[in-house]
């Protein structure tokens, strides 16, 4: 991508851990320093030491790191604008090639209107190594978002194991923190299923997992990023025959239905129609008008600028402003893009700018 903070030769996550070579340097600078001082004074009157220098002891003086707790998880980083990374994106283990989204990157983002990255911090395969991602990695996004004033929500598609790793992993996200910084949010990813399952047995694992992650994480709002309703409702029944919508309904605090207008053909892929037809069935599904909607679109916005190719049809920067009217017309609190990637440079400007209207970034 153009202009994109952190590239260049030998750039990665790592290049921002503070050498300590400067500190060890300056500390045995001073501790000369100070034995000269020590000599100096020792010399005078024959070698007696004068007590003109009083305080306690520099071995007993404890170094405390002060950090301010974490403020409390609500549902204020699903509001406004919102972007998206995945681990092919970010992480060393999963990217193809070049990395594609750092953490500098949040600058470029927070310039754009982006209010919240959606970031997958964890995923269940064979490459990973730990319950969440690289925690250096993690660690670099987390305070980068602390600097650029940009929220991370960590997601993570549960594969429905009879395990516990679903939960670990889930709970790993929820518990990680960096100088007293943690993930805004929590959101489960819920379409896999390729799982050999039978749709009520998925179904069933589905609603355990939620059941014991809101019992474990209390009040925190969680998220729930589900496929698109005219998909499992209408155009695909074989998806998931019978998805547990009514026993979710109260597990969850705000939807995020994956309406990826770019794969659709006929109505389904005008940006306003496709919207507007999923939040309503989405409330309708769940028993509840009022259910709380940030809606995702795309994938992607082309605009004739260089772009990340994801190998799929990409929606056109001409979509964005109907896809918002649609978000504002139903009452959603936020919208974003599928993903940051795959967004020409140019899109992720107007994006931000008719997002602006009714999603100002302060939330209100």
């Amino acid at each position: 991508m153009v202009g994109r903070p952190g590239e260049g030769p030998g750039a990665d996550y790592r290049d921002h851990v503070v050498d300590g070579t400067f500190r060890r340097v300056g500390l045995l600078l001073g501790a000369g320093l100070l034995l000269a001082a020590l000599v100096v004074v020792t010399g005078r009157d024959g070698g007696g030491v004068d007590h003109w220098v009083t305080g306690r002891p520099l071995a007993v003086v404890a170094a405390r790191l002060v950090v301010d707790p974490a403020p409390p998880r609500t549902v204020d980083p699903y509001r406004g604008t919102g972007t998206w990374a995945d681990a092919y994106d970010f992480d060393p283990a999963y990217a193809p090639g070049a990395l594609t989204v750092r953490p500098g990157d949040l600058t470029a983002m927070a310039e754009t209107g982006v209010r919240t990255l959606f970031l997958q911090a964890s995923r269940s395969d064979r490459r990973a190594v730990g319950l969440t991602s690289d925690p250096w990695l993690l660690a670099g996004f987390l305070l980068a978002g602390a600097s650029a004033d940009v929220a991370v929500v960590a997601w993570y598609l549960p594969k429905w194991t009879a395990d516990d790793e679903d939960l670990q992993r889930l709970l790993a996200l929820d518990r990680f923190t960096v100088f007293g910084r943690r993930f805004a949010g929590i959101s489960v990813d819920i379409e896999w299923n390729r799982d050999g399952l039978g749709a009520i047995e998925r179904s069933d694992r589905l609603v355990d997992l939620s059941d014991r992650l809101r019992r474990t994480v209390g009040d925190d709002p969680l998220g729930a990023i589900v496929m698109p309703p005219v998909i499992t409702d209408e155009i695909n029944l074989a998806f998931w025959p019978g998805f547990p919508w009514a026993e979710l309904a109260d597990r969850y605090d705000v939807w995020l239905p994956m309406g990826y207008w770019s794969f659709r053909t006929e109505e389904h892929a005008d940006p306003a129609f496709y919207t507007t037809d999923n939040i309503r069935r989405l409330r309708a599904d769940l028993g509840d008008p009022g259910a709380v909607v940030h809606a995702i679109g795309g994938i992607g916005a082309a605009d004739g600028t260089a772009v990340v190719d994801p190998g799929e049809p990409l929606a056109s920067v001409d979509d964005l402003e109907p896809f918002v009217e649609a978000l504002s017309g139903e009452g959603a609190i936020g919208g974003s893009i599928y993903d940051w990637a795959s967004m020409g440079v140019d899109a992720r400007i107007r994006f931000g700018r008719v997002m602006d209207g009714p999603f100002p970034p302060s939330g209100g």
